[in-house]
């Protein structure tokens, strides 16, 4: 079983104070959460290495006991010299500690009287729930309130612009509560609803915009809606069905990214009359008789 450095997981000196083991945490957070790095088992296992590393440092008493360990961590269940209480061997099988190491599992989980009981270090456990948002809240960010099973707390939480169908959004503390009241996480899965008007590619936004047949054919300007409202765009004589126009910035915010916008992909379909009058009727002819 691989020993479990904390302190050089979380990059700090084991003589850290609190706010320093709490800056390194949310700092590498950060930058592995799931949210950001979609899809990459590397960042995820990182993430979740991280959080192990917090919940034992930034707990005193677990802290202390993991401190003590020191050289003779590969000696526990043999009494070793110096270590709290004593204790008997574990079985490890059953413990219920989710996603955490195998190290952990076997210091931390419980079961034995030398590491205080399975209660003294019952970990905190994570809530999730289900969020359903528009494409115009995706856009602005905004806040729900959830009410977590089974329990009559409601929590308030900001969504960030940008979120992904899928993605998670985290609420440190505000999950279940462990030993010693410390909470887990609470977790936010987003479900984007589907849109009448626009279909999101990633930060892009993909519509259709309809022309006359006479604005293709002879040019004009045509009214783009975008989720802040229409925006004017020429449209150059003889103009084919299907191009596609490109409106920079009025797509969905990028994620992790201040400031970043993508892109308005508008298709144009070009509108046959359905009905000509008998000039209209003349004039198509004579277009027709000229090889047009």
């Amino acid at each position: 079983m691989e020993y479990k450095d904390y302190y050089k997981i979380l990059g700090v000196a084991k003589g850290a104070s609190d706010k320093e083991i709490k800056a390194a945490y949310r700092r590498l957070a950060r930058k592995h959460h799931p949210d950001v790095n979609p899809g990459n088992k590397q960042a995820e296992a990182r993430f979740k290495e991280i959080g192990e590393a917090n919940d034992v440092l930034s707990d005193k008493e677990k802290r202390r006991r993991y401190d003590a360990l020191g050289a003779n961590w590969n000696t526990v269940g043999r009494q070793p010299q110096g270590w709290p209480g004593g204790g008997t061997r574990i079985d490890f099988e059953d413990l219920g500690t989710g996603g955490f190491s195998d190290f952990f599992r076997t210091f931390f989980g419980g079961g034995a009287s030398g590491f205080g009981g399975e209660e003294a270090f019952r970990p905190a456990a994570d809530a999730e729930a289900e969020v359903d948002l528009t494409l115009s809240e995706v856009l602005r960010g905004t806040t729900r309130e959830v009410a977590l099973d089974g329990s009559p707390r409601r929590v308030e939480v900001k969504i960030p612009p940008g979120v992904r169908d899928g993605s998670r959004v985290r609420v440190a503390g505000e999950g279940g509560r462990g030993a010693g009241g410390r909470r887990g996480d609470l977790y936010l899965r987003v479900r984007v609803a589907l849109d009448p008007t626009f279909e999101r590619r990633g930060d892009d936004l993909q519509a259709t915009i309809r022309a006359p047949l006479t604005t293709a054919v002879l040019g004009g300007e045509l009214q783009v809606a975008t989720l802040e409202g229409s925006v004017g765009i020429k449209i150059p004589s003889g103009t084919p069905a299907g191009q596609v126009f490109r409106l920079r910035g009025h797509g969905l915010p990028r994620l992790g990214e201040p400031g970043g916008r993508g892109d308005l992909l508008a298709t144009l379909a070009v509108e046959l009359p359905r009905s000509l009058t008998a000039r209209q009727k003349e004039l198509f002819e004579e277009l027709q008789r000229s090889g047009a």
